[in-house]
């Protein structure tokens, strides 16, 4: 019997699979439909895209190559910031769901926070609230918000986010914002669970990769598994959501068989305490349109 991941309940009574695969990889996109559907026949229920990754359309193919019926996946897209703003972001939103070939989706984030423009940003949640009155989206939440961006946004929204999606790993374990999460109750979901952002950073003083540290790599062959299954289990132990990306079938299956041990607590703490506070991939303060400047293809 292939193992499910546990489910996590979010604000609006939804629940959404704790484990998912991303498909970020914009400069081998043809690989996705075949990603999402080795991953679907491994055992995955959620699949996390977005309109920058400018790979909907694959999306869609490996769902409809999969066969699964639609009600049994949990699908996540993004408005990226070009869009932003009330109408723009209803327009996008349905250029979205067309690129998908879905009726609707499960979960749908507004990208990043953009402080320099953040009515725009307000602007687009309240036409991301819109669509969930309508129905066609199941939640809605962000991405890349910190604390302060959360409560800004609040004063000025009426839903509170389902999920917030951010940069956290061993090495960026934000606990300041996990607190903010679990006052909001707010879903916490991690993007480069594994410490990617670490391993792309050219900058030496950047946080150390969490799958060659002694602690993790001892952690792993106690328990008999990788260093990247380790670090996966510590995420649902903690009862956050992760989304690794993998393009590879045999690193898609690795990542899900996660199932069926769980860390002690001590071993929990000591990947805790891996933590330096230091940020490897970009900072949602400064971020803007310009900053990755991708064209949305309709």
């Amino acid at each position: 019997m292939t193992a499910r991941s546990p489910l996590l309940r979010l604000n609006n009574g939804v629940t959404m699979p704790a484990l998912g695969l991303g498909v970020l990889a914009r400069e081998t996109r043809e690989l996705t439909a075949d990603a999402v559907e080795t991953a679907i026949a491994t055992g995955y229920r959620l699949i996390d895209t977005a309109a920058s990754y400018l790979n909907e359309r694959q999306v869609g193919e490996g769902l409809v190559r999969s066969r699964i019926d639609r009600s049994e996946m949990f699908i996540t897209t993004k408005l990226w910031l070009s869009e932003y703003g009330y109408e723009r972001a209803l327009r996008a939103f349905d250029a979205s769901l067309r690129r998908l070939g879905l009726d609707y989706v499960d979960l749908y984030l507004i990208h990043w926070p953009v402080p320099m423009a953040f009515d725009a940003t307000v602007a687009s949640y309240r036409a991301a609230e819109k669509v969930l009155a309508d129905g066609r989206a199941r939640a809605i939440g962000v991405s890349n918000f910190s604390p302060a961006h959360l409560t800004t946004l609040m004063e000025r929204a009426d839903v509170v986010p389902a999920v917030n999606q951010v940069e956290l790993h061993p090495g960026f374990a934000q606990q300041g914002l996990r607190a903010t999460h679990a006052r909001l109750n707010i879903v916490t979901q991690a993007w480069s669970p594994l410490g990617g952002t670490v391993r792309r950073a050219a900058d030496p003083k950047k946080a150390r990769d969490p799958l060659t540290h002694p602690t993790v790599v001892e952690l792993s062959a106690k328990y008999g598994k990788t260093p990247a299954q380790a670090v996966l289990r510590w995420h649902i132990d903690h009862g956050f959501s992760a989304i690794p990306k993998s393009f590879r079938r045999e690193r898609i299956a690795e990542n899900f068989n996660i199932f069926d041990f769980a860390l002690a607590a001590a071993d929990r703490a000591a990947i805790d305490a891996l933590d330096t506070g230091v940020r490897s991939g970009a900072d949602p303060d400064v971020v803007d349109a310009m900053t990755f400047p991708i064209k949305i293809e309709d």
